[in-house]
């Protein structure tokens, strides 16, 4: 493994979002003073927050999975994840709403979801679950250690027995047809398929081997933290800075001091000079390359995921209609995806999550109150450059009608709060999307933007558009694999434990 050349016993991290609060920890349980300089006033990053007359928004992800790598983060410095993060499983992880009225609660306990899936689609579809859970299963335990959680410096590095284990499971086959192929009921078929669009991709298209991603919520299980999405930031900062790392707020990165091959300082906005040995960048994408002065190289431009629309409503009384998560899905399927990733166009027949975190945690509504978001998926700004300061408010009054008519009769909105992909342009956020680059083939592991960019000797890149990619998880890792450039060592990898004995993973 490849890793920054000379000292490295000084580094700053450029942003405190979770993976730079990810580096920043691993990197001070190893021994090294660390700065953490960040724009905004306080940690998070696109994890962030938001106080609209008492209700409490979560401004970026809602959706926690894989504890064992967040206890991971804290176990760097020493940190009791219990103590500083509590965390409640949700069950179930969420609910599947479907146009004909169906509703499917998804489990991860194997007994219950088997049970759910019998009363669902019958039980002969009971068995091809289990069947598609044991190969999940077996899935992820091929995938993590050398593919997810580990740093590459070359393709030739994935040609190995765990590569020729992952086509023999089928990995590099299309998720779709590979879940038909476990399933025959197609509502059941979307719901361990449609997390294909948080790497970015259709199911039609996505490869196989981003079912890890359901892995990781349907068997893994979805999890929440008391005070919202938010209070995991805070508490990694918190953990950082009782390791000694220093933070400092309100401060724009705005050039590296730069001599040949190394970067010997970061300034800021205000004048300020922090010397360091190494730099991590976790600034967006196209800012990291600015302040590189270098773009990656590569044949074909990298391509975004599409991005979303988010309108967070706070309303009176309770809506126990809807449970922590539900996802509403359309009746049209393979049409909505080609509309949304090739067409440019709004989905016609729209799938969406809805989220209501008062489930879960009642405080984050004033008393007699609920907090609820919708997310709708929109194509991002380059394939659809469309005008979103005229384009909102009349698709959030769509998306309403359609919520009222799949699930809240009578929904009205008291509070809201709407974000766009001009508002997650704004932020610098590549194509007005969240989600960074799509996970392509050819945007995928070794073929990623990988985060130890060439020209310069002591910078290393962290974040959703560089290694392992997008989501909570993933990006925390790459605030690990950072750490591990700098310093040549690897923490214990974490990954939730995987028993291939266990019943429903045969």
């Amino acid at each position: 493994m490849r890793t920054v050349k000379g000292a490295n016993s000084k580094v700053v991290v450029v942003g405190a979002g979770l993976a730079g609060l990810s580096a920043a920890l691993h990197l001070a349980g190893r021994g090294r003073h660390v700065t953490v300089l960040e724009r905004a006033d306080g940690p998070g990053g696109r994890a962030g927050h938001l106080d609209l007359r008492g209700f409490q928004l979560d401004t970026g992800p809602t959706v926690l999975t894989m504890p064992d790598i967040v206890r991971d983060t804290f176990d760097a410095v020493g940190a009791d994840m219990t103590e500083r993060l509590p965390l409640v499983r949700l069950d179930p992880a969420y609910t599947a709403h479907f146009a004909d009225g169906g509703n499917l609660a998804v489990h991860s306990d194997l007994d219950m979801m088997c049970e759910a899936v019998r009363e669902f689609a019958g039980p002969a579809e009971v068995d091809r679950y289990r069947q598609l859970r044991a190969w999940l299963t077996r899935l992820y335990a091929v995938e993590y250690d050398r593919f997810i959680a580990a740093n590459m410096d070359s393709p030739l590095e994935m040609v190995t027995k765990d590569l020729a284990r992952l086509v023999a499971l089928g990995g590099f086959r299309r998720l779709d047809p590979k879940i038909g192929s476990f399933l025959q009921d197609e509502r059941l078929k979307r719901v361990f398929s449609f997390q294909a669009l948080y790497a970015g991709e259709s199911p039609m298209h996505a490869l196989a081997l981003y079912a890890v991603i359901s892995y990781m919520d349907t068997v893994g299980g979805v999890y929440f933290p008391r005070g919202g999405m938010a209070a995991l930031p805070l508490a990694l900062a918190s953990a950082a800075a009782d390791a000694g790392v220093d933070f400092r707020y309100g401060k724009q990165v705005t050039a590296l001091d730069r001599r040949g091959d190394r970067v010997h300082a970061v300034l800021t906005d205000t004048g300020e000079r922090v010397a360091c040995d190494a730099v991590v960048l976790t600034t967006e994408a196209p800012e990291s390359y600015r302040l590189l002065g270098r773009t990656p190289r590569r044949i074909t431009r990298l391509r975004a995921a599409p991005s979303a629309l988010v309108l967070h409503a706070g309303v009176t009384g309770n809506r126990p209609e809807v449970g922590h998560h539900t996802i509403s899905f359309g009746d049209a399927w393979k049409s909505t995806f080609d509309e949304l990733i090739s067409q440019g166009r709004l989905m016609s027949d729209p799938s969406l999550l809805i989220t209501r975190p008062t489930a879960t945690d009642p405080g984050l509504a004033p008393p007699g109150c609920q907090l609820l978001s919708i997310l709708a998926p929109v194509p991002n700004l380059d394939v659809a450059p469309l005008d979103w300061r005229q384009e909102s408010g009349p698709y959030v009054e769509s998306l309403l009608d359609i919520v009222r008519e799949r699930l809240l009769p009578g929904f009205e909105p008291e509070v809201s709060h709407v974000i766009s992909p001009a508002d997650w342009a704004e932020r610098g956020m590549v194509a007005g999307t969240p989600f960074s680059y799509a996970h392509s083939f050819g945007q995928t592991g070794p073929f990623r933007p990988g985060n130890l960019p060439r020209g310069v000797d002591n910078v290393v890149l962290a974040g959703g558009a560089t290694v392992p990619g997008v989501g909570v998880p993933t990006v925390l890792i790459s605030g690990r694999l950072a750490a591990d450039r700098i310093t040549g060592t690897r923490s214990r990898p974490a990954r939730t434990t995987v028993d291939l004995s266990a019943r429903g993973a045969r």
